[in-house]
């Protein structure tokens, strides 16, 4: 056969069947083909979050709005009130601070009737008897008061060079009933405070026994020291006293 007559004859009887196992390999490698560049299309759309919006081309021909027009400014402050002007009182006995230009003679006094007024002549209205010439109205004619007397001392606490004085008088506590019976004892301590003239004149608990409290209080306010002499002086003291209660 001749040479155009095979190759004419391949294309009108093609030798690769579609229904052969030749004709689906070649199908399903243009599938498989196809399907790998729809890959390469697809998958880089599908990861773009989102599209560029497209510019605003009206944004161009559109002016700008103004800015707003600046704040107003703040009012100004409230005027102070002026100050008031002290006036200084002019003393009329005080002396000129520019000399005068003429000194005038003063004018002569009229007579008065102090000179008739007991006491020495040219004495003043409401003198007594053997008063000096000169002499002022309403002065003081004794002599002048003594001056009041130094308040009292503030009592110092016994301790250091201040010896606590001796008790001259003693009263005993009475032991209350009702703390027999209870069989309640000890002792109560309390702080006194000695006047200037040896006696008691404040006292507080230290140590208090509530049955016995009372009845140490009434005792120590009835005892009595010397008087305790700070400079040479009378001085009140404060110092503590014990009162003991033992059950027989």
């Amino acid at each position: 056969m001749p040479r155009d007559e095979r190759m004419f004859g391949d294309v009108v009887d093609p030798s690769i069947k579609l229904g052969n196992r030749q004709g689906r390999s070649v199908l399903l490698t243009i599938l498989l083909e196809a399907t790998v560049v729809g890959a390469f299309i697809i998958i880089p759309l599908m990861a773009v979050d989102a599209l560029p919006a497209p510019p605003d081309v009206m944004g161009a021909f559109v002016a700008t709005p103004p800015p707003p027009p600046p704040p107003p400014p703040p009012p100004p402050p409230p005027a102070s009130a002026p100050a008031p002007t002290k006036t200084i009182p002019v003393n009329p006995d005080a002396a000129p601070i520019e000399a005068p230009k003429e000194i005038t003679p003063e004018p002569p006094q009229a007579p008065s009737d102090a000179s008739f007024e007991r006491g020495v002549p040219g004495g003043v209205p409401g003198g007594v008897p053997g008063g000096v010439p000169g002499g002022v109205p309403g002065g003081d004619v004794g002599a002048p008061p003594p001056p009041p007397p130094p308040p009292p001392a503030a009592p110092v606490r016994v301790g250091g060079n201040i010896q606590p004085p001796k008790k001259i008088k003693d009263v005993k506590p009475i032991y209350p009933s009702i703390a027999q019976s209870a069989r309640v004892s000890g002792i109560v301590i309390i702080e006194a405070t000695i006047g200037p003239n040896g006696k008691v004149a404040d006292m507080k608990v230290l140590r208090s026994i509530a049955l016995l409290d009372q009845a140490a209080l009434d005792a120590v306010k009835q005892w009595e020291f010397t008087p305790t002499l700070l400079n040479g002086q009378p001085t009140a003291i404060i110092m503590s006293v014990t009162v003991n209660f033992t059950l027989n």
